[in-house]
């Protein structure tokens, strides 16, 4: 074969396989969505809108398996193992430690993001709060520790009545 034909076969071959790959159909991500209550409607319809923000509309470029426990806790682990035998992409949790809990407990591997309002170490979730480890990661509203911190902010910040008053409290 002659050095020109065989340029022709590897670059034309070459040149094909980015087509090629652009034809196959890839496969939708999928969020998985478990949840302690019913569903939250305001709370869904403002997560979506932050999905379709960053391009990804559902149905079109992205999927959701719903999983709401009503209430029922009991029903977590099965919801949560669900999810996982749907191979889901990831786990979205609401509703407090319990439906994170439930997701950590059916998988290793798909990644988990978890809304809380608790201590997510002392719930069992992590084991650092500032370094999450493994496939959990999330939000909490838990900031009991930072409670000194507001005092502080809230005696540089107030006429000098209310800095005595805070100044006992932090004492």
């Amino acid at each position: 074969m002659r050095r020109r034909d065989f340029i022709k076969v590897i670059t034309g071959t070459a040149a094909g396989w980015p087509l090629a790959a652009r034809t196959q159909p890839s496969a939708m991500p999928v969020v998985g969505h478990l949840a302690v209550g019913s569903p939250n409607k305001p709370f869904i319809a403002a997560l979506h809108q932050g999905l379709k923000d960053d391009g990804y509309v559902e149905g079109q470029s992205i999927a959701f398996e719903y999983r709401f426990a009503n209430g029922q806790y009991d029903r977590l682990p099965a919801l949560a193992a669900e999810l996982v035998a749907r191979g889901v992409t990831v786990i979205f949790t609401e509703g407090g430690s319990l439906s994170a809990l439930a997701a950590k407990q059916a998988t290793t591997t798909i990644p988990i993001v978890f809304l809380g309002g608790g201590d997510p170490v002392q719930d069992g979730l992590v084991t650092n709060i500032s370094r999450p480890e493994a496939n959990l990661t999330g939000v909490t509203l838990y900031s009991a520790a930072l409670g000194p911190k507001k005092l502080e902010a809230l005696r540089l910040t107030v006429p000098w009545q209310l800095q005595q008053l805070a100044d006992e409290v932090i004492e």
